[in-house]
C-alpha cells in the first residue's frame, strides 16, 4: 500500500484531491456563478465595428474629428412605389408639415420621380440617434401606412436589440440540438443534465467576467455563448466517456472519478492548446475585433476547462447512483463497414484529395471578399436592408461621402465642392459654401453693408456701424478710415458677429427686423451645426457609386486629390466606403498572419503531442485542406464573402476542428501498438473516435448553420454559415481521407519519430 502511495502520479493526486474536496468546490462555484450573473448587465456592447479600427486608420481619425466637432442631424430616403406624382407631391407637402421633420426635398426630376415611383429625402430636427428622432420616422412611416412604401435609413435602427432577440432564438434551437445530440451518444440519461449544469455554469462565468473589458463587441456578445459551447463539448464528453469507461471496469464511483479525471486532464489540456492556439491567431489582427473575439472565446475555452475540472467530477458523484439507474442501450452505431471502404479506397481518395486541394488552394485565393457588411450575400434580411436595396435599385446608390478639411477659407471650400460636384458619379454636393441663403446668395458670400442690408432687413446705418465694430475686432482698419460702404465680409462671419452683439444687449432690433434675423439664426445653426466644427469643415458629397470596389475608390482618390490641391495632406475623407478600404487594407496582412500563425502553433503543439515530424504535416494538410475546400464554396455558387468570416472561421476551423483528427490519430498510434493489423488498427480507431467526433463535430456543425440561417444580421450570418460548412468539411476529411493519408505513410511517421536518447531496457537496468 505504501508503495502504490509513493508511486502515485502527480495528476493522479490531483485528482483524488479535486474529487475529495468537491463540496468545496460547490461553494466556490455557486458564488462564482451568482456574481457572473449580476456581472453580466455590467457589460457594455459595441455596436460599431469601425471603432476596431486602428487609431492611425483615415476612417478612425475622420470618425472621432466628427463625433467631437459635428452633429449627424438625422435623415431618411423613403421611396413609394405605384404612386402618381401628384399624390406623391401631396404625400410630400403632408410630410413636411409634420412637428420634427426640417424639410422634405421632392421634385419632378429623375432623382426624385420615375416610373411611377417617387423618392422623398426627409430630413428631421434631431440626431440621428435621438429617440425623438425615431419617434418622428415613426409618425412618417404611420402617415404612409397603406401606400407601398421603402424607407432607408439609419434612424431608429437597432441592430443589437433585434440581435439579442434572435440569439435567444439561436440558443434555444442549439440547446434542443444539443441535447439530442448528447441523448444519442450518452450511456446514460442522466448524463445530459451533468452536461447542461457544467456547459451553462460556464457560460454564465465567461458573460459574467467580460466586464474586465469594459465594452465586447455586439458580435462577440452574440455569438460567444453558442461557440463557446461548440468549441468547448467535447471536453465534458471526453471526460464522461473517461468515467463511464472506467465505471464499466468496475471500479466504484469515487475511483473511477479519479481515475478519468487523472486521464481526461492530459487529454483535454492538450485538446485545447489548439483551438486556444487559433483564437491567439486572432487576437494577433491588426483589426481589433479580432482581439475583442480571441480573448473572450479563449477566456470561454478556460471557463469550460475549469468548470469540467473541478465542477464536473463533483456532479458525477453527486449523480452517480441516478447516472447507473439511467443507463440505456449504446445509441451509437458500430460503424466497422466505414473503417472498412475507407481501408479499401486509401489509394484512390488520397490522390483526389491532393487534386482538389490544389484547387481548393488556387480558387479559394480567388474568393470575393466584401468588406461592408451591408454588402454580404446572406438569405435572411432584415427589412431595412430590403427598404435599401429597393432605393438602390429604383434610384441609384446613395453613398455619402465625408470630407473634412481645415475650417475659414470659405474660398477654398467653394472650389472643392465645385470641382467634386463636377465629377460624374457625383449626385450632390453640400458645405457652408454652397448653402443658398436666397437665389444665386450663398452664405459665404462676401457682402458690403448695403448687400447685407437688404437681405437680413437691417437698417443701412446700423450695418455700417456693425461692418466697422467687425472690422476693429478682427484687426481689419480699413474699414474704419476708408468708405465702410467698400468693405465686403463674408455674409456668415457678419451675420454670427451681428448675433453675437444682439445676444449681448448692444444692438437692438424692431419687431420685423427681429423676426427676420432669427429666422436666418435658425437657418444658419442647422447649416453650422452639421457642417463646421471648432477647427475643421466639413463637406458632404452623395454619388451613385458602391460602397466597395474600384469605381469608388478611383472616385475617393479623385475626390481626396481635389481637395488636396487646395489644403495640401490635411484632408480627411469619412464614409462606408473609407471604411471598406481601411479594412481591406488591413485584410491582405491579417489574412496572411492568421494562416500562418495558427498552422505554425498548431504544428509545434502536434509536434510535441505526437512526437513526430511527419504526423503534424499530414493533420495540418487535411484540416488546411477543408479550410480551402470552404472558401471554394462561395467562388464556385458566385457569391461574396465578408472578410471577417475568412479570418475568424480560418482559425477556429484549424484550431477547433483539428482535435477531431488528433482523437483518431491518437487511438490509431495506441491501437497499431496492440494490434496485428495496421488495417485493423484504423478501423477500430474510427469505431472508438466517431462517438467523439460525430457529437462535438455535430453541435458545432448545427450550431454555425442555425446562427446562419436565423439571424439577420449580416456579419454573423457569414460567420454562422461559414463555420458549419467548414465543420462539416472537417468532419468528412477527418473521417475518410486522414485515415487513408494514416495507413499510406505510415512508414514516414515511424522514420519521423523522435527517438529517445536511452532505451527502455537501459532505463530498465538503471532502476
Amino acid at each position: 500500500m505504501e508503495r502504490e502511495k509513493k508511486t502515485e502520479s502527480p495528476m493522479l493526486k490531483l485528482a483524488r484531491f479535486i474529487v475529495d474536496k468537491r463540496k468545496a468546490f460547490y461553494l466556490i462555484f455557486l458564488a462564482s456563478f451568482l456574481f457572473c450573473a449580476v456581472s453580466i448587465s455590467k457589460v457594455h456592447v459595441n455596436d460599431d465595428i469601425t471603432t476596431y479600427l486602428p487609431a492611425h486608420t483615415e476612417t478612425r481619425r475622420g470618425l472621432t474629428l466628427m463625433d467631437e466637432e459635428f452633429i449627424t442631424l438625422g435623415s431618411a430616403n423613403i421611396m413609394v412605389s405605384n404612386i402618381t406624382y401628384d399624390a406623391a407631391y401631396a404625400l410630400s407637402l403632408k410630410i413636411e408639415k409634420l412637428p420634427g421633420v426640417s424639410s422634405v426635398e421632392f421634385d419632378d426630376t429623375q432623382e426624385h420621380y420615375h416610373d411611377s415611383a417617387a423618392l422623398f429625402t426627409v430630413s428631421f430636427d434631431g440626431e440621428e440617434d435621438d429617440p425623438d428622432t425615431a419617434a418622428v420616422l415613426l409618425q412618417v412611416e404611420q402617415l404612409l401606412d397603406g401606400y407601398d412604401y421603402y424607407p432607408s435609413t439609419t434612424v431608429g435602427r437597432d441592430e443589437s436589440a433585434s440581435l439579442q432577440q434572435e440569439m435567444t432564438v439561436i440558443l434555444a434551437i442549439a440547446a434542443v440540438v444539443i441535447v439530442v445530440v448528447l441523448l444519442f451518444t450518452s450511456k446514460s440519461y442522466m448524463e445530459v443534465p451533468v452536461y447542461l449544469i457544467v456547459f451553462s455554469t460556464a457560460a454564465v462565468l465567461n458573460m459574467g467576467t467580460n466586464f474586465i473589458f469594459g465594452t465586447i463587441s455586439f458580435i462577440t456578445n452574440s455569438i460567444a455563448v453558442v461557440l463557446q459551447l461548440a468549441l468547448a463539448i467535447d471536453y465534458a464528453i471526453i471526460f464522461c466517456h473517461r468515467y463511464m469507461e472506467e465505471r464499466d471496469n468496475g471500479l466504484d464511483p469515487r475511483e473511477a472519478d479519479i481515475a478519468a479525471l487523472s486521464k481526461a486532464i492530459v487529454e483535454i489540456s492538450s485538446s485545447s492548446l489548439t483551438t486556444i492556439s487559433g483564437l491567439v491567431a486572432l487576437m494577433l489582427m491588426q483589426l481589433r475585433i479580432g482581439f475583442d473575439m480571441g480573448i473572450v472565446l479563449a477566456k470561454g475555452i478556460v471557463c469550460s476547462m475549469l468548470c469540467v475540472f473541478l465542477l464536473m467530477p463533483g456532479l458525477l458523484m453527486l449523480f452517480s447512483r441516478p447516472i447507473e439507474r439511467t443507463r440505456h442501450k449504446n445509441l451509437v452505431p458500430n460503424i466497422d463497414f466505414w473503417g472498412r471502404g475507407v481501408v479499401k479506397l486509401r489509394y484512390i481518395l488520397p490522390p483526389i484529395f491532393l487534386v482538389v486541394l490544389a484547387a481548393g488552394a488556387i480558387l479559394s485565393s480567388r474568393c470575393e471578399y466584401v468588406f461592408d457588411t451591408n454588402d454580404a450575400d446572406f438569405d435572411n434580411k432584415p427589412d431595412w436592408r430590403i427598404a435599401d436595396e429597393k432605393v438602390t435599385d429604383t434610384f441609384g446608390k446613395k453613398n455619402t461621402i465625408a470630407v473634412l478639411v481645415p475650417r475659414g477659407d470659405y474660398e477654398k471650400e467653394k472650389i472643392v465642392l465645385q470641382q467634386v460636384e463636377a465629377l460624374g458619379p457625383v449626385t450632390s454636393a453640400t458645405g457652408l459654401a454652397n448653402i443658398e441663403v436666397e437665389d444665386g446668395r450663398f452664405l459665404t458670400d462676401a457682402l458690403t453693408p448695403r448687400q447685407f442690408s437688404e437681405l437680413a432687413g437691417v437698417d443701412i446705418e446700423l450695418c455700417r456701424l456693425l461692418y466697422q465694430a467687425y472690422g476693429l475686432s478682427v484687426e481689419e482698419y480699413g474699414a474704419i478710415f476708408q468708405d465702410p460702404d467698400d468693405y465686403a465680409v463674408p455674409l456668415i462671419d457678419v451675420f454670427e458677429f451681428l448675433l453675437e452683439q444682439k445676444d449681448k444687449g448692444v444692438v437692438n432690433l424692431t419687431g420685423e427686423q427681429e423676426e427676420k434675423v432669427e429666422d436666418l439664426r435658425e437657418e444658419l445653426d442647422l447649416g453650422l451645426e452639421q457642417l463646421r466644427g471648432e477647427n475643421w469643415s466639413r463637406l458632404v458629397f452623395v454619388a451613385d457609386v458602391p460602397t466597395e470596389g474600384d469605381e469608388t475608390y478611383v472616385l475617393l482618390d479623385q475626390i481626396r486629390a481635389i481637395a488636396q490641391t487646395q489644403y495640401g495632406d490635411d484632408v480627411i475623407l469619412v464614409g462606408n466606403s473609407t471604411n471598406a478600404f481601411d479594412l481591406a487594407s488591413s485584410f491582405s496582412g491579417d489574412n496572411m498572419k492568421i494562416s500562418i500563425l495558427t498552422a505554425l502553433f498548431v504544428m509545434v503543439i502536434l509536434l510535441f503531442t505526437f512526437k513526430s515530424a511527419g504526423l503534424p504535416i499530414l493533420l495540418v494538410l487535411t484540416i488546411q485542406g477543408s479550410i480551402w475546400i470552404n472558401f471554394t464554396v462561395p467562388v464556385l455558387t458566385h457569391t461574396n464573402l465578408y472578410f471577417l468570416s475568412y479570418l475568424v472561421v480560418s482559425s477556429i476551423q484549424m484550431g477547433a476542428t483539428i482535435d477531431y483528427a488528433i482523437v483518431i490519430t491518437s487511438r490509431y498510434m495506441s491501437l497499431r501498438e496492440t494490434m496485428s493489423s495496421k488495417k485493423e488498427a484504423i478501423i477500430e480507431s474510427l469505431n472508438q473516435a466517431f462517438p467523439t467526433v460525430v457529437t462535438s463535430g455535430t453541435i458545432m456543425m448545427a450550431s454555425g448553420f442555425i446562427i446562419g440561417k436565423v439571424t439577420s444580421d449580416g456579419t454573423i450570418s457569414s460567420l454562422g454559415t461559414t463555420l458549419g460548412r467548414g465543420t462539416m468539411i472537417s468532419i468528412i476529411l477527418v473521417m475518410t481521407v486522414l485515415p487513408q493519408l494514416l495507413l499510406v505513410f505510415d512508414k514516414l511517421i515511424e522514420k519521423s519519430k523522435m527517438r529517445k536518447q536511452k532505451t527502455d531496457s537501459e532505463e530498465a537496468k538503471k532502476e
